[in-house]
């Protein structure tokens, strides 16, 4: 019998799923980030790359949280940043 219900009837939660979804959460500065248009632009264009799960900006801190699939593409990030008019200037300590 293969299913996701324990014997008493209640679902069981897969760690599979969970570590899948949490993926990989790298934090870079940026600069040239002034407000939330700066935010909305850089969590569209980062956000549309392949792999990318999730994107916070924190625009005071100058800050991207980005979490992906697998390992970051920090090229391609810089790349995309750099195109929306914005400085990657490296991974955040």
């Amino acid at each position: 019998m293969s299913s996701c219900c324990t014997p008493d009837g209640s679902c069981s939660t897969g760690t599979t799923q969970t570590a899948t979804a949490e993926g990989i959460t790298t934090v870079y500065a940026v600069s040239g980030m002034t407000c939330g248009h700066c935010k909305a632009t850089l969590t569209k264009v980062i956000g549309e790359l392949d792999g990318v799960l999730d994107v916070e900006v924190d625009v005071a801190a100058g800050r991207v949280t980005v979490t992906t699939a697998g390992a970051p593409d920090d090229a391609r990030i810089a790349e995309v940043v750099d195109e929306a008019g914005y400085e990657l200037t490296g991974r955040a300590a």
